[in-house]
């Protein structure tokens, strides 16, 4: 693409956590330029979407059918975690729920992430959730290296897409680093409304962006 035109038909929307950044820390100025550029999607806490909706409030969660969601959660974890903080996180549309504690340190957070990918600790606990509330519209995705989302049904990252469709886009591309199943990336990834690019780092991201936009 020429450095002096402007492509109004495409949108590009990105992962944040491992696409865009590694997981909590900054941009480097490199993918600050490419993103800028682009158009750089929402992160995982929905503020983009309104975070004064009371539709996705807390109190929208202690409404639902059959209870709050936390009464497990606060049970199963007693006997798994791992660490100590801030183990369930209020977002904006969501639960969070970090077995290690969302106040633990870069390095306990990748010394959790390598026990992780052996262990599998989110994958075994979301199985739980899952079975526990089979049928109350819930959704569960792991994301990011310490945690996993739990949600309404439909509130996946795919709820940007009817927001956007307005503008008429003629292509959207994607990127993401959890794009398996269960992860919190599939959905979006793999619907038919966008192309999916699957990265495995921000390093990727930036180089793929390169080669599709400007070269």
């Amino acid at each position: 693409m020429s450095e002096n035109t402007t492509d109004t038909s495409t949108l590009c929307l990105f992962d944040v956590d491992g696409t865009l950044t590694a997981a909590r820390q900054e941009r480097g100025s490199r993918n600050k330029k490419t993103s800028g550029e682009k158009g750089e999607a929402p992160g995982p806490e929905w503020e983009w979407l309104g975070g004064s909706d009371p539709v996705r409030s807390k109190s929208s969660w202690e409404k639902m059918d059959g209870g709050p969601v936390l009464g497990l959660e606060t049970s199963w974890m007693d006997n798994h975690t791992v660490g100590i903080g801030t183990f369930i996180e209020f977002r904006n549309g969501m639960l969070n729920v970090s077995p290690i504690g969302r106040s633990c340190t870069l390095e306990e957070r990748r010394e959790f992430y390598e026990l992780d990918q052996k262990e599998k600790i989110r994958e075994k606990f979301v199985s739980v959730l899952k079975e526990e509330f089979k049928g109350k519209g819930l959704s569960f995705s792991i994301g990011g290296q310490i945690s996993f989302d739990v949600f309404p049904d439909g509130w996946d990252k795919r709820y940007c897409l009817d927001i956007v469709e307005k503008d008429n886009y003629s292509t959207i591309h994607f990127f993401g680093d959890k794009t398996k199943p269960g992860g919190n990336d599939y959905e979006i990834f793999s619907d038919p409304r966008t192309v999916g690019h699957e990265v495995s780092c921000p390093e990727d991201t930036l180089r793929l962006c390169e080669e599709l936009f400007f070269s």
